[in-house]
């Protein structure tokens, strides 16, 4: 069975998370960096399959909630591991736990190409320091944002090309052939787990045990409204009414208290 990627498709996806990774964009192309899901939807309109690549998105955008960026390094890169992992789910049809079994190691060594970057750009800060001595504004706009964006576009886009355009559908193609037996399994049962990590971390970051009770009232309202079939705008609108209601209780008792 044929599974490929054209030549087209492999550069806008890697020009894209090139773009992201670059933050060419400002500081919305940061926030971009830290999920899969502007990524995965770039990759469902290229692919032709936006509905098959956001769902296999969300599952992945699971394992990233609650991430941080200490120092501008994440564990794990989303954007890189959604524009191969997802490609791979859409070309070989995968369940959205196996795609997530998959996005991990890709996500790592998307990490290891962003700290490489970092190492590439302390050539660039000699440059800096000169120009700041000459007080040379064009310079330092040329070293402060221009070299930077470049070094991650020449880094990243060659890189993640390869990947799609030669990698994806032989990863996929090896998928299809082994659907029915223990790798894929594995794969899936691996994949069907990690979720688990990211709520985890989400936890952890609300840190303050009076906030877990809203963690599960949603998780509660979640299984007793299945059958309702709310969607989940439904549910922000819920959570956003139950959040300024919570923040108009708690500053009242505050300035009582402060009276």
């Amino acid at each position: 069975m044929h599974v490929s990627i054209s030549a087209s498709q492999a550069a806008i996806i890697a020009l894209w998370v090139a773009i992201v990774e670059a933050r060419a964009l400002g500081y919305s192309t940061l926030m971009l960096r830290f999920t899969p899901l502007m990524t995965g939807l770039v990759v469902g309109i290229v692919m032709h399959n936006v509905p098959e690549a956001m769902v296999v998105t969300a599952a992945i955008q699971l394992i990233y909630m609650g991430l941080i960026a200490p120092g501008g390094t994440l564990p794990s890169e989303p954007a890189v591991a959604a524009s191969i992992a997802v490609p791979v789910a859409v070309m070989a049809h995968l369940d959205p736990s196996a795609a997530i079994a998959i996005a991990v190691p890709v996500g790592l060594l998307g990490s290891y190409l962003y700290s490489f970057r970092f190492l590439l750009n302390t050539f660039v800060l000699r440059l800096t320091d000169k120009y700041a001595e000459e007080l040379n504004d064009r310079g330092l706009t040329l070293t402060i944002i221009v070299l930077p964006i470049l070094v991650s576009l020449v880094l990243f886009f060659p890189a993640i090309f390869i990947a799609l355009y030669k990698g994806t559908p032989l990863i996929a193609a090896l998928i299809k052939t082994v659907t029915a037996g223990k790798l894929f399994h594995v794969l899936t049962v691996i994949g069907g787990g990690l979720p688990a990590l990211g709520i985890a971390l989400t936890l952890t970051v609300i840190g303050k045990r009076k906030f877990v009770v809203f963690f599960l009232l949603a998780y509660f309202m979640a299984v007793i409204l299945k059958s309702l079939n709310v969607n989940t705008v439904t549910y922000a609108v819920l959570g956003g009414i139950m959040a300024y209601l919570y923040v108009m209780f708690t500053s009242k008792e505050a300035d009582s208290q402060q009276i």
